[in-house]
C-alpha cells in the first residue's frame, strides 16, 4: 500500500526539496581533497538546522549520521566516520530532509579533482540514467517504464545496475511504498497516478551488479570492488505531470 499526497502536501515537499537541493549543492562544493567526511556531515546538519528542518537519516535504522558519504566502491549508505576525501575519489553524497513533517531525499556523485574520461563518463551516464527514468514519470505509465529506461541505458553503456537496492516511495516516512527498481520491463508493474511521490535513484557499477554490506552494518559496496555511482531525485506526479521536488 502507498499513500497519495494532496496538492498542499506536495507543495510542502517541494519547499523542503528546494532547501535540500541547496544544501546538497553546498556540500558538493565542499567535497574536495583533504576534507573529512565528518566535516561534510556536520555541515549538512548545521545547514538543515538553519533551515528549520531535521535530518531524515540520523538514527534511522541505527544510522549514525545525517549524510551518507560513499567513496569509490561504496554504493550507498556510506558511514562518514574515519573517511578523508582524496584526489581522484568518486564520492556519493546522499541526504534526506524532514521538513514540516514531510520527507525528501536526493543524492549526487562528485568526482574529486582530475579523473580519467572513462570515470567522468561513468558518473555522467549515471546522472543521465536518472533523468531518463524521470522522463517516464506520468499518469498512465508504469513503474516498469522507469525501471526499463534506466536499465537499458546503463547496460547499453557497459555498466550494471544494482538489483539488491531500489528507489522508494516517500512522504511522511523516509521509505514508503512503492518500490522503484532500476531494472524491469516496460509496461509492467504498478500503474502511476496523480498524487504519488517517490524517489528514483540509479545505483550503477562499472563492474558486476552484486553488492555486499560492510562490517559497519550500513555501508554497501560492490562485491568486485569496482567503482559505483548514485544519483537521486524525489518526484511527484501532479495534474500537470512530473514535478522534480529536489531541484532548486
Amino acid at each position: 500500500m502507498f499513500s497519495l499526497k494532496n496538492p498542499e502536501e506536495i507543495r510542502i515537499m517541494r519547499e523542503g526539496g528546494i532547501i535540500l537541493a541547496r544544501i546538497l549543492k553546498k556540500i558538493s562544493r565542499e567535497t574536495r581533497a583533504g576534507v573529512s567526511a565528518i566535516y561534510l556531515n556536520e555541515l549538512a546538519e548545521s545547514e538543515i538546522k538553519k533551515e528549520g528542518g531535521e535530518p531524515a537519516f540520523k538514527n534511522y535504522e541505527g544510522f549514525p549520521a545525517s549524510l551518507c558519504v560513499s567513496v569509490n566502491s561504496e554504493v550507498v549508505h556510506g558511514v562518514p566516520q574515519g573517511k578523508v576525501i582524496r584526489k581522484g575519489d568518486v564520492v556519493g553524497l546522499d541526504l534526506g530532509l524532514k521538513y514540516k513533517s514531510l520527507h525528501t531525499d536526493a543524492a549526487v556523485t562528485v568526482v574529486v579533482g582530475e579523473a580519467s574520461r572513462e570515470i567522468q563518463k561513468f558518473v555522467q551516464d549515471c546522472r543521465q540514467a536518472l533523468y531518463l527514468g524521470i522522463r517516464q514519470v506520468k499518469s498512465g505509465h508504469h513503474i516498469g517504464d522507469i525501471s526499463s529506461a534506466v536499465q537499458s541505458f546503463v547496460e547499453q553503456n557497459g555498466y550494471s545496475v544494482v538489483r539488491q537496492l531500489v528507489g522508494h516511495g516517500i512522504g511522511y516516512q523516509v521509505h514508503e511504498e512503492p518500490r522503484v527498481p532500476n531494472y524491469g520491463e516496460k509496461g509492467k508493474g504498478l500503474l502511476l497516478c496523480t498524487g504519488m511521490t517517490f524517489c528514483i535513484e540509479p545505483m550503477i557499477n562499472m563492474g558486476e551488479a552484486q553488492v555486499e554490506i560492510k562490517e559497519d552494518g550500513h555501508t554497501f559496496r560492490t562485491a568486485d570492488r569496482s567503482l559505483s555511482a548514485h544519483f537521486e531525485h524525489t518526484v511527484a506526479i501532479t495534474d500537470r505531470g512530473c514535478l522534480i521536488l529536489t531541484e532548486d
